[in-house]
């Protein structure tokens, strides 16, 4: 098993998020991608928790579902691991050292900054380029995550009769895919985006300066907290919260009443974060803002956005410019799109 830069055979993305599974397969033919099939799974609500899984054999069995709702043939898959488990650093070495002096020295350098045995954690490197200030040394990427995050997610996949051929990280398949935004987007190279991914129970903040990601910021927020304000206030449960929340039929007093104030607080919380950002990078502007997580969705809030931090707002849809197989529903799958993007990056690894 592989986490970089290794030429692989075509692997399924998964995506495992708190709320549901996620399964997507392209293909390729010549400069085009193809959806060839693609499924999302939910997933019990004691499956994980404060994003750890909890429930191996729950989530064992959506993946089995979403391998079989699919229709694919494909056995092998890329997972990833998210920010808040992962330690990333760049470091430097000498352009002169061969591949076995790099890994050795690497080493070294995992034993300084992981706060951890090297035992208990799963870790890779990758050399990007050459240093920018110093052209006799190179700029490895070096990432450790712990041993229990990279095996539950290996344990889940093999009870489902898949095989983990890459394990990557959040952050680096929401850059991977942000090269299929560009026809939305005002091209990449040189400008700098924030990417929003509001999903279930998190919110990720990745900024991506000229393609490659500088910052990545969590916060516990989601979609989670205007289901459970639905179920509080409409006394449903919790299950029922959610279908309602997706084919409506709530009162007159829902849009007023709760999905406002949800919009209002979830463009606060994405304030915040590119605050943060902002703070500490030296003032760089942002050149826009795109939404993914399946609460891109919800009707008015890029514009509210938009609106509300002056800075241009997408929705993201990595599909846009892709064919689809006959199995693939445009219309279903366009209203999909944000949520799948980190699956889409995933997904890419197959043409590495």
């Amino acid at each position: 098993m592989s986490w970089f830069n290794q030429k692989q055979n075509a692997v399924l993305g998964l995506d495992i998020s708190t709320a549901a599974v996620k399964l997507l397969e392209l293909s390729k033919l010549g400069t085009r991608y193809r959806v060839e099939s693609y499924t999302v799974v939910p997933l019990l609500q004691e499956a994980f928790v404060d994003k750890n899984i909890a429930n191996i054999d729950m989530i064992a069995e959506a993946i089995r579902l979403a391998v079989k709702q699919s229709g694919t043939k494909l056995r092998q898959a890329c997972v990833a691991v998210s920010g808040s488990t992962v330690m990333s650093k760049v470091i430097t070495v000498p352009v002169s050292l061969a591949e076995e002096e790099i890994e050795d020295q690497v080493l070294d350098e995992a034993a300084q900054y992981v706060p951890y045995t090297l035992d208990e954690v799963s870790l890779d490197f990758e050399v990007q380029r050459v240093n920018e200030t110093n052209p006799q040394m190179l700029d490895v990427l070096l990432v450790a995550s712990r041993k229990e995050n990279v095996n539950n997610r290996v344990e889940a996949l093999t009870k489902a009769g898949l095989k983990t051929k890459i394990v990557d990280v959040e952050a680096f398949a929401i850059e991977n895919a942000l090269i299929l935004l560009n026809d939305q987007l005002e091209g990449l190279e040189g400008k700098t985006y924030a990417v929003a991914d509001v999903g279930a129970s998190m919110t990720t903040l990745s900024i991506i300066h000229d393609g490659r990601t500088v910052y990545t910021r969590e916060q516990g927020f989601g979609g989670k907290q205007l289901t459970e304000e639905i179920q509080r206030r409409y006394g449903f449960s919790y299950e029922e919260a959610g279908l309602a929340k997706k084919r409506g039929g709530l009162p007159e007093s829902y849009t007023a009443d709760v999905l406002e104030p949800f919009k209002k607080v979830m463009v606060q919380q994405i304030s915040r974060s590119m605050q943060f950002f902002v703070s500490s990078s030296a003032n760089r502007n942002v050149d826009g803002i795109v939404l993914a997580g399946g609460c891109a969705t919800i009707s008015g809030v890029d514009a509210l956005i938009e609106q509300s931090l002056g800075v241009t707002t997408y929705i993201a849809n990595p599909f846009i410019s892709m064919a689809l197989s006959n199995k693939v529903k445009p219309q279903t799958l366009s209203a999909d799109a944000p949520a799948l993007l980190l699956a889409c990056g995933l997904a890419l690894r197959s043409f590495d």
